[in-house]
């Protein structure tokens, strides 16, 4: 099955079903319900809460006056004249572009936050904002680069990190990686939903790690991925995520 020994079955992990770490997975609702409202807002942010998502996702990125925005591109207008938030005060962004606090205020804290934290600079504040309402162990801040985990790691050692990649991108394997993971203390692995295969999420949860699976839009792949076992699931489709997992969520774990 190729060079890579974390693509071999090994007994110990066919013979025996590893369990979750997270019974049911975490159901995040990608830039809230963005198939019934406008993305990263806080109409659907709100509405993927009525629907019974258990988790937000957003992209973080922070302003010239140190405000922290959630917005997937991280930019105003188009070129040549864009203008990058970072260079914007947070009264110069559109009213429907909401804050971290912002959120928190409107949706409480109740919930598990996936923030794909575009700007590392706003890690502080980000952490800040997310103690102030009680929400610090319910965060879950993802990157794509390990030594700024390792930093942020460092910083606070309380907030979950996730390592957001593809399986092409760990030199070392997947069983390797997700030792790494563990030893820098990360506690996710976040990749595609074509990447994870049930030794792949086996090989996480030996090693004490989440297995977080991304772009889940369609009920069959929910299915498959909880028959592997992952623990979050990333997708717009809200309503049809919350059936799935609340119909095989645990009995089929």
């Amino acid at each position: 099955m190729g060079s890579d020994p974390s693509t071999r079955p090994e007994e110990d992990l066919m013979s025996e079903r590893v369990p979750a770490l997270r019974v049911p997975p975490i159901v995040f609702a990608h830039r809230g319900a963005m198939d019934r409202a406008p993305e990263n807002t806080l109409p659907a942010f709100e509405l993927a809460l009525s629907q019974g998502a258990t988790g937000l996702e957003s992209d973080a990125w922070m302003t010239s006056d140190g405000r922290v925005v959630l917005d997937h591109d991280g930019v105003l207008g188009r070129w040549p004249r864009r203008q990058r938030f970072a260079d914007m005060p947070r009264s110069a962004l559109p009213a429907h572009v909401p804050t971290l606090d912002d959120l928190y205020a409107s949706c409480g804290s109740a919930f598990e936050l996936s923030l794909d934290v575009k700007d590392p600079a706003a890690f502080d504040a980000i952490v800040s904002a997310a103690r102030a309402a009680g929400a610090v162990e319910r965060l879950w801040l993802c990157h794509d680069d390990l030594a700024v985990l390792d930093a942020w790691r460092r910083a606070d050692e309380v907030v979950h990190l996730v390592h957001s990649t593809r399986v092409s991108r760990i030199g070392e394997g997947v069983r390797q990686g997700a030792v790494t993971l563990a030893e820098h203390r990360v506690d996710a692995l976040n990749l595609h939903r074509l990447d994870w295969s049930e030794v792949y999420a086996a090989l996480c949860h030996r090693a004490g790690v989440h297995a977080f699976a991304w772009d889940v839009q369609k009920p069959g792949v929910v299915e498959q991925l909880l028959d592997m076992r992952v623990d979050a699931i990333y997708g717009d489709h809200v309503d049809q995520m919350v059936t799935v997992v609340g119909r095989d969520g645990v009995t089929s774990r």
